[in-house]
Formats: C-alpha cells, sequence, structure tokens
C-alpha cells in the first residue's frame, strides 16, 4: 500500500498477522538501510511539518481580521479543517512508531531514535491543538463582541435589514436574470437547430453524389458485359474461319493478325 503525502509516496505494507490492534501501516524496509532523506517517518514528518508552519501563517492572518468580516468565518472552517487534516496524520505517524517500538531492531533504530520521534509527535498535536483552541475562544468572543457593538450602536441585525422594498427589487432583478437566461437558451436553441439543418444538407449532398456514383459504376459495368460479348463473338468467328480456311489460309491469317 501507499501513504500518499503532498510530494511524495511512502511504501508501507499492511501487517500480515491480522491483529486489529496493530496500525494500519508500517514501515516496509529497514531505517538503518536507508538515509533520513529516504525514511518514511521524517518524509511524512516534513509534510506534516510543512503544514503545521501554513497553519500558523493562516492563522496569524486570521488574527487580524476583524471578527465581523467575512473573509474570518470562510478562514475560521479552513483552520478547523486543516487542524483536523494535520491531527489525522500525526495519529498516523503515532501508530507506526507504536509498531516500531515493538521490535526496534528490525527498523534499525533505537530507544533514543524512538523517543525523540514520540517527542515530535507530541509537540505537534499540542502546536495544533493550542492553535484550534484559540481558534475556537476567538470565534466565541468575536461573536460576542460582534452582537454587543451592534448592541452599543443600536443598529438592527443584517437579517431584519432588508425592506418590502428591498424585497421587490430583488424579485425584480430575479426576474430579469430569469428572462436574460431562457433568452440565451433559445439562442442556443437556434443555433442548434441550424447547425442540425446544416448537417443534414451536407448528408444529403452525400447521399446524390453516392447515388450518381452508383450509377457510373453501373454504366461502366454495361459497357464491359457489351465488349466482353462483342470480343467472344468476334473470337467464335475467328476460330471458325480459322477452321474452314486451308493451312496457307491459316498461315496468312495469323501473319495477318
Amino acid at each position: 500500500a501507499l501513504y500518499r503525502t503532498k510530494t511524495h509516496f511512502v511504501v508501507i505494507v499492511v501487517p500480515i498477522s491480522g491483529n486489529a490492534d496493530l496500525p494500519d501501516w508500517v514501515y516496509l524496509r529497514s531505517v538503518a538501510e536507508m538515509s533520513k532523506a529516504q525514511d518514511p517517518f521524517y518524509i511524512v514528518k516534513e509534510e506534516i511539518q510543512e503544514s503545521i508552519d501554513k497553519l500558523q501563517s493562516s492563522f496569524h492572518q486570521w488574527e487580524r481580521i476583524r471578527p465581523d468580516n467575512e473573509q474570518r468565518v470562510r478562514l475560521t472552517k479552513e483552520l478547523f479543517t486543516n487542524c483536523e487534516s494535520i491531527e489525522w496524520q500525526v495519529d498516523e505517524l503515532d501508530k507506526a512508531i507504536s509498531v516500531a517500538a515493538r521490535d526496534p531492531s528490525l527498523y534499525g533504530i533505537d530507544k533514543v531514535e524512538l523517543e525523540n520521534r514520540r517527542r515530535w509527535t507530541s509537540s505537534a498535536r499540542t502546536q495544533v491543538g493550542n492553535l484550534k483552541k484559540a481558534v475556537v475562544a476567538g470565534k466565541e468572543n468575536g461573536n460576542s463582541a460582534s452582537a454587543m457593538h451592534r448592541e452599543l450602536m443600536r443598529l438592527p441585525d443584517r437579517s431584519n435589514m432588508y425592506t418590502v422594498e428591498d424585497n421587490d427589487e430583488f424579485i425584480s432583478s430575479e426576474s430579469d436574470r430569469q428572462m436574460l437566461l431562457l433568452r440565451h437558451q433559445d439562442e442556443e436553441l437556434d443555433e442548434l437547430s441550424a447547425s442540425v439543418e446544416r448537417i443534414g444538407g451536407v448528408g444529403l449532398t452525400i447521399h446524390e453524389e453516392l447515388l450518381a456514383q452508383e450509377k457510373i459504376i453501373d454504366d461502366l459495368g454495361n459497357e464491359m458485359d457489351s465488349t466482353t460479348n462483342r470480343l467472344d463473338f468476334v473470337q467464335k468467328k475467328v476460330a471458325m474461319v480459322m477452321k474452314k480456311a486451308s493451312a496457307t489460309g491459316q498461315c496468312m491469317m495469323i501473319s495477318f493478325l
């Protein structure tokens, strides 16, 4: 099986023991046989670290946006999604470390290396968890601040800002849009109909051309049959004359032909 990262395909294998407690994948080759650049752990670790760096960059951007801004709402959803994705990747990496810990010599690693790997996954999980908590807290505080600001300024909520006039304008614009859409559809249907007619005309022309060629071939066949019949008649006449002629006459006829 393969564990796909953003830039690599990491070779992995499903345990053959059938034990449900084992994780979904373990390393295929011993780490002792490969450098860090080739070790699947470090390949996945590098990808996860890049994701964490991008996540932190997005979080700093999120902090600078006002709570009532639509871009902040969109960015909040992206941050939650990316946090869950990174947490899943770290969990999978932890499962692989647990498998390697059962028989470190098989994978060419020692206890120090295992501890370093556990420490890194724990740190990564903590970073993502803290960032996630900060987003949740900021989201709740932002909603409260936005509501308080509207109350202090005595501004109506956006859901109550629509008047009958606005609704009429919306209905009118929507009706115009539907009419424009129908007009475009009619034009497209007219173009399609014209294309079908052109194709039909081309097909009719080809049909007539094929009929004309068929007639020419039939005429040529009839002419060949007529020529063949005349040639057979001449051959029979020549054979008859040669039978009746003397030997000297036959020689003269052969010489003449």
